[in-house]
């Protein structure tokens, strides 16, 4: 069964490398690792883009304005 690990992301760049191979190394390896990049500002997406390259069970969806968590709640 595929696990999707959805990870939300904003500027967060000096964590965002750590956070990633965490879940990557997990030794369950049937994931779906989702990123949603919410309007960052920093090199946020440059990290997420670089670590796709490595492991393509990473999805990278970019949010063009900040949404918080309004793009969460009902």
């Amino acid at each position: 069964m595929k696990v999707s690990v959805i990870i939300p992301v904003y500027n967060t760049v000096e964590y965002l490398e750590d956070c990633l191979e965490s879940v990557i190394n997990q030794t369950y390896k049937d994931l779906e690792i989702i990123v949603v990049n919410d309007a960052s500002t920093d090199n946020s997406g440059l990290v997420i883009d670089e670590l796709m390259k490595a492991d393509n069970r990473i999805k990278k969806y970019d949010l063009t304005e900040r949404k918080r968590r309004r793009f969460c709640q009902k």
